[in-house]
């Protein structure tokens, strides 16, 4: 349609926006992207990736802590946090610039201002209307806050980021990734810290024994968590902070940290006018190929608020691409989707929880369980114990689901996740040697099924 100014118009440029842009462009289509904000999206610039430096820095404390009992002796051991921010941010910078030079490079033309959509096959960017064939929203989300007295006091994970200084004492309110990472940063590198979550245990769909026993971890580790309330109300003291409880209890900080949870960034675009579904929570209402109701509009990733994961949203650009550009319709099987998170120590996961498994399987489920302490342990000295866990069909002997707690646990679904992806068999697993020694190879070792 020679009309047109553009064959798709991307609103958001994010993991997933901006792959679908490429991929798009790569197929012969004429792609415009259009974003205000720095390239990358969350991902990017206030989540996987800052995070994960962060994390580094954690676990780098740990190594000071555990030397000693490998021989080695540390002297003039500190910690500068504004030297880790300042590195951290020049990171993102260079990867704000790829992300630019990879739209550049497919032929993307790029947008820098903020898109409303005001019909079906039009846009508006910077004053100027554009009419295109198809537009893809992917604007992703933004955290939520409490909405409680004194709200305005504390910080999101957005600010955690830029930090001026480590805070000696944080309260940390919130059950999910953003909250349990959180707390695991700021107290290996410091701070006391305590988390509160209203329900009675954090990480709310992982399997129940990861999540018990990263509890105890925790705790081990010196972290004050506090379930069943939430803040109720902050106030500004001289010296601090004042946080009110819902059970009525005080608590000091110098730094609140709201992690309850993001919205998708759905505010002021204009779809409601034109008839794009929105759920409850303001979230893009899609079908399985990430098509609207309106028939030239789609969305993925964190907007749509299915399984908000960057390789989810990238997974769902390209199944997007597939489909409408290259004459092959295919959709993303969330079954599968490995995921993990960067505690201390660290939980990952693919397939079924034990409850989930019994919920659709009943009776048909085996459970295998391992807890042990990691090797390194042995010598360090600390408290703390690792649990790998199988989920079985009975009747197919299917593996559905593998659950880890400890030491690079993420790096070690990862491998399994493609392995339960191609169907695999208990029998499979136990005819598989394990490497020696390692944790993984526990996996492949566990023969007696718990009661």
């Amino acid at each position: 349609m020679d009309d047109l100014d553009f064959d798709l118009l991307v609103i958001g440029a994010g993991s997933g926006g901006v792959r679908a842009a490429r991929m798009a462009a790569a197929a012969g289509a004429r792609v415009a992207v259009a974003d205000p904000g720095p390239l990358g999206g969350t991902c990017v610039n206030a989540g996987c990736v800052p995070k994960k430096l962060l994390v580094y820095a954690a676990q780098l404390g740990d190594g000071f802590d555990d030397a000693a009992g490998f021989g080695w002796t540390t002297i003039g051991r500190s910690f500068d946090w504004s030297r880790l921010i300042a590195n951290k941010d020049r990171e993102i910078a260079r990867l704000n610039g790829i992300y630019a030079r990879l739209l550049g490079d497919a032929g993307v033309t790029l947008l820098r201002a903020r898109a409303t959509v005001t019909g079906p096959r039009e846009v508006e960017v910077d004053g100027r209307r554009l009419s295109v064939e198809r537009i893809l929203l992917a604007t992703g989300g933004r955290p939520q806050r409490l909405g409680i007295p004194g709200d305005e006091l504390a910080i999101t994970s957005d600010e955690a980021f830029h930090l001026a200084e480590l805070p000696r004492r944080v309260l940390i309110a919130g059950g999910g990734y953003i909250a349990v990472e959180f707390a695991g940063i700021f107290r290996a590198l410091g701070s006391e810290v305590t988390l509160m979550y209203r329900g009675p245990l954090f990480l709310r769909g992982f399997d129940d024994d990861i999540r018990r026993q990263l509890a105890v971890e925790m705790r081990h580790r010196g972290i004050d968590l506090r379930f069943e309330r939430c803040p109720a109300e902050i106030r500004r003291t001289e010296a601090d902070l004042e946080i009110v409880d819902t059970h009525g209890e005080l608590h000091w900080a110098d730094q609140v940290l709201l992690a309850v949870g993001r919205r998708p960034n759905t505010r002021n675009l204009g779809l409601e006018e034109i008839g794009v579904e929105l759920d409850v929570r303001g979230a893009v209402v899609v079908d399985r190929h990430s098509r609207t109701r309106v028939r030239s509009i789609w969305a993925i990733g964190d907007v749509t608020d299915r399984l908000n994961l960057t390789p989810v949203a990238i997974a769902e650009a390209m199944a997007f691409v597939a489909t409408e550009l290259g004459g092959t319709p295919r959709s993303v099987d969330y079954d599968t989707v490995p995921t993990a998170v960067f505690s201390q120590p660290s939980v990952a996961a693919v397939g079924l929880t034990e409850e989930v498994a019994r919920q659709r399987h009943g009776d048909d489920v085996v459970i295998f369980r391992s807890s042990f302490r990691p090797m390194k342990h042995t010598l360090t000295g600390r408290n703390e114990r690792s649990l790998m866990k199988l989920i079985v069909q009975r009747s197919t002997d299917r593996l559905l689901g593998v659950h880890v707690l400890g030491p690079e646990a993420g790096e070690i679904v990862q491998g399994f996740a493609v392995a339960l992806t191609a169907g695999l068999t208990k029998a499979q697993l136990d005819a598989t040697i394990g490497i020696h020694p390692t944790a993984a190879e526990e996996l492949v070792t566990m023969r007696t099924p718990v009661g």
